[in-house]
């Protein structure tokens, strides 16, 4: 490999492990290292990670990644970061040490305290300043949280001894030695603590959750230099931290979609949804979330977002729960037994229902089942109904951005399952588009950190560089889509 090749390490943190990816301006991978770190449960309810872990995990990751790829440090010319959204880190500023356990997205201890704010009138002043809902996935009460329970955090943090960050500005500061505290419009549009409209801190919202701003990192754009490697094993000092977005945020990115409309769904546990409104604050009327997808410059992309709870997971329940398969690969071949799923409607409401639904006591139904019914027909129902739910997430999207979609990038595991995408093809009535590369969560803060320093030079030359694997078109005719869907609604009845 030549030393002149311009390389880009990209930091994937999720919430089960770290990954590093290394790849070029052609976008092709030289490196991909995973770690796994523990998850923690104190309480029911409660899930939290040792933040000195996930940076432990961080830089074994970066050193295994360039020793694959055969590189040195100075060969690296940026540096991306995604992250699992939402969790909250406190730390001391004079030591970087944290003053708890991170409280990751998944956690529901402030449940109480923001049952109390949406009884107090709090929910829809919120959403106009946030897009967002009020509910504990997002990171201001887990703030509040700590301050309030850690003794002594409150007194310090008002002093300005204490910093406050999402993941990717915890590993910021690590990678700088503590010279830079910021973070960028797409975690800080998942805190509950900045005006959309403005992208800055909103002292509205910081008096409602009680968080000082001494503690709040600076907001900056997506495609910037953050701060410089300083001290960190394995990588030049100086090498700059040029790319950061929260993990749905950067997978819209690597997936290239640019335009308003354009949309992307990551299959993994749950499927998430993103849809590009550009410069537009959508505010939906049907359930969706508005959040900052990226800022270039000055100028700021919207997005609309919607999440099912269950995705993978209901493959995985059959795995597991009903033994039906060995493997989560072979529903794929089981589901292609039976010519249809004989009329069995599978609803994977197993933790509630996501949007635009929202019902958290919704529980899993499988309905339509005769003395014909076989395991081939309940896994077929199984991966028909991960699609159902994700055309009940796009049309209300379509409904609330007023266009119709024109096609649906698609990414992680489940996306390697040609059934379920030709059949999310059909009752869409849309192709799907599945790339070449579907570590798009990292890709994403690659192609923003080559961004910044130059190593692609506009969107246009990313869309060229991206490329696709499989289209998906419908051939399903609109009579039988109708009928499918009109199954899926007398299904969703019954939950």
């Amino acid at each position: 490999m030549s030393s002149s090749q311009p390389y880009i390490l990209a930091i994937d943190q999720g919430t089960t492990g770290t990954t590093v990816i290394i790849l070029n301006r052609s976008l092709e991978v030289h490196a991909r290292v995973n770690r796994e770190f523990p998850q923690i449960y104190p309480r029911p309810g409660w899930v939290e990670h040792d933040p000195e872990q996930i940076w432990a995990t961080t830089l074994t990751t970066i050193r295994e990644a360039l020793a694959s790829a055969s590189l040195e440090g100075s060969q690296i010319a940026a540096i991306g970061i995604t992250n699992q959204r939402e969790t909250t880190v406190i730390w001391e500023r004079a030591t970087g040490k944290p003053i708890h356990n991170a409280i990751v997205w998944q956690d529901r201890r402030t449940a109480p305290f923001m049952r109390e704010l949406r009884d107090a009138g709090h929910a829809d002043e919120v959403k106009k300043r946030t897009g967002l809902v009020l509910d504990p996935y997002f990171s201001a009460s887990k703030a509040a949280w700590m301050l309030d329970q850690v003794p002594g955090a409150r007194a310090r943090a008002e002093k300005g001894e204490l910093a406050f960050g999402t993941i990717d500005t915890f590993l910021l500061w690590n990678l700088t030695r503590g010279a830079s505290h910021a973070t960028d419009v797409s975690n800080a549009s998942r805190t509950l603590l900045m005006n959309l409209e403005t992208q800055t801190w909103d002292e509205e919202l910081l008096r409602l959750f009680n968080v000082p701003r001494a503690i709040l990192p600076d907001i900056q754009g997506n495609a910037e230099v953050f701060g410089e490697v300083r001290g960190v094993a394995g990588l030049s000092d100086g090498t700059p931290v040029s790319g950061m977005a929260g993990d749905q945020q950067a997978a819209l990115f690597g997936q290239a979609c640019f335009n308003p409309g354009e949309a992307k769904c990551t299959y993994g546990t749950g499927a998430f949804l993103l849809m590009n409104t550009g410069d537009e604050i959508v505010y939906s009327d049907s359930g969706m979330l508005t959040t900052a997808g990226w800022r270039l410059g000055d100028e700021v992309t919207y997005a609309l977002e919607g999440s099912a709870f269950i995705a993978g997971a209901a493959v995985q329940w059959l795995r597991d729960g009903l033994g039906l398969i060995n493997s989560s690969a072979d529903i794929e071949h089981l589901a292609g037994q039976v010519e249809d799923s004989g009329g069995v409607v599978f609803v994977p409401a197993l933790t509630g229902l996501g949007a635009p639904h929202w019902n958290p006591d919704a529980r899993g139904v499988i309905h339509g089942i005769t003395r014909g019914t076989t395991r081939a027909h309940i896994a077929r129902a199984t991966l028909e109904g991960i699609a159902f739910q994700n055309v009940d997430i796009l049309k209300a999207m379509e409904q609330d951005l007023g266009r119709s979609l024109e096609v649906l990038k698609v990414d992680g595991g489940a996306s390697a399952n040609g059934m379920l995408m030709q059949f999310q093809a059909d009752t869409l009535g849309c192709p799907i588009i599945r790339p070449e590369m579907t570590d798009t969560t990292a890709l994403g803060s690659a192609l923003l950190a080559g961004l910044a320093v130059g190593i692609f030079s506009d969107l246009g030359e990313i869309r060229e560089a991206w490329k696709e694997d499989a289209r998906f078109d419908p051939v399903m005719g609109d009579a039988e889509r109708e009928a499918h869907l009109a199954r899926w609604s007398s299904g969703l009845s019954r939950v």
